[in-house]
């Protein structure tokens, strides 16, 4: 399992090599927070090459899929296929180029694939709530510039998360009235545990300078 490095792990990397010795053509800032935080916009204007990582969600027939309130719940990591995600990242990073999935949230499956070339830049942004679940793999493959976790008022958080969800017409009105109530509630919790695992918790103006930095190898 890649989230925590668990005993054994060193077995699982992608590629057995030393730390500093994969010459790779870029690094990766993982970007995460809370669902409705602000990272997809943040990267919108950033206009660096972005790695989705919600398009490695599992299929929604998924045997293993978890389960709350009685449907699928897609805020638990084993929705998600961390191990296909990494092993784009470390293709990212050290040839410049990647197949990526397309995922269809409304109908919870995969569409396609496309074709993402970082075009020469050093840095490249990977974002979605589960970016924290890989920080200690990518440290691993020695391809991480940095991990960010965007943290913003929990109101302000569940209202546009609200109004995106309903605009995109990603579940019912109701189901995401329920799940926003929850993730608020459980927000706290949510980025103590990014933080644990890696995440240094930042506003979006400081990530923002962060990344540019990054990008202008300042």
């Amino acid at each position: 399992m890649i989230a925590g490095e668990p005993e054994g792990a060193d077995q699982g990397r992608l590629f057995d090599l030393p730390a500093g010795s994969r010459r790779g053509v870029a690094r990766v800032v993982l970007l995460t927070g809370p669902s409705g935080s602000g990272k997809t916009s943040l990267t919108r204007r950033l206009g660096v090459p972005v790695v989705p990582l919600d398009d490695f969600y599992r299929d929604g027939d998924h045997p293993d899929l978890p389960r709350r309130y009685g449907i699928v719940d897609w805020d638990d990591p084993a929705s998600w296929d961390a191990e296909a995600a990494v092993a784009a990242l470390v293709e990212l990073a050290t040839t410049g180029e990647a197949e990526l999935p397309v995922y269809d949230i409304p109908t919870n499956a995969r569409t396609g694939t496309t074709r993402l070339s970082l075009d020469g830049f050093p840095v490249f942004v990977a974002e979605g709530i589960f970016a924290a679940e890989i920080v200690a793999a990518c440290r691993a493959e020695d391809i991480l510039a940095d991990a960010l976790c965007l943290v913003r008022p929990r109101l302000k958080t569940f209202w546009l998360r609200l109004l995106r969800d309903l605009g995109d017409a990603r579940k019912p009105p109701l189901t995401l009235v329920r799940r926003g109530l929850d993730l608020a509630r459980r927000e706290p919790a949510m980025v103590a545990a990014i933080g644990a695992r890696g995440a240094r918790p930042v506003t979006v103006e400081e990530a923002e300078q962060v990344i540019r930095r990054l990008v202008a190898g300042d």
